[in-house]
């Protein structure tokens, strides 16, 4: 069995033998093991059921990326499993393959991806013209967090699992440079 986890928005989703499952929390980490273990239990399995987490890497809140990062390595680690990294990208072009994704920011410019487009961010006067190059443009309804399942087989079948790290589309406040 393939867990799924997803930290990168305001809830907790998980996905386990094509159950799905969100949690709406006030403190992702404070919730994170507690709700993965209750989760995992209602889908009546155990830890030692799951062969591989995928976790998604982004793009979205820094925090809750960097959490669930941590949370799925760990996991993994004291399985003894594997743990696969999947974006929001990976999860809309699964739906939907020769697509434009772009996914609101939230901070007035858009994340960006598409086949032969490598993830970025966009303005909008960009992103209008940008998105016509393809058939059609998906990010603004919700992903499908139970094709992630396939994602990972399909990444652990190839032999190519990359390490699992942040997708950051830019840099975080902390890192941007300070108006004088």
């Amino acid at each position: 069995m393939i867990l799924v986890i997803n930290t990168s928005g305001g809830n907790l989703e998980f996905v386990l033998d094509g159950k799905y499952k969100s949690v709406a929390v006030e403190k992702q980490s404070v919730a994170l093991p507690t709700e993965c273990e209750k989760f995992i239990s209602e889908c009546g399995a155990k830890w030692t059921d799951i062969s591989a987490i995928g976790i998604v890497v982004g793009p979205g809140s820094f925090t809750g990326i960097r959490l669930g990062i941590a949370y799925a390595k760990g996991l993994a680690m004291g399985l003894k499993i594997p743990v696969v990294g999947i974006s929001l990208f990976d999860l809309y072009l699964a739906a939907t393959p020769d697509a434009f994704v772009a996914i609101d920011s939230g901070r007035g410019d858009f994340f960006v991806a598409a086949p032969g487009l490598n993830p970025c961010t966009m303005e909008i006067e960009e992103l209008e013209t940008k998105q016509m190059e393809w058939p059609r443009t998906v990010g603004h309804k919700p992903f499908d967090l139970r094709l992630g399942e396939n994602i990972v087989k399909e990444k652990i079948a190839s032999g190519n699992i990359e390490p699992v790290v942040p997708m950051y589309l830019r840099p975080s406040y902390a890192e941007q440079p300070k108006d004088k």
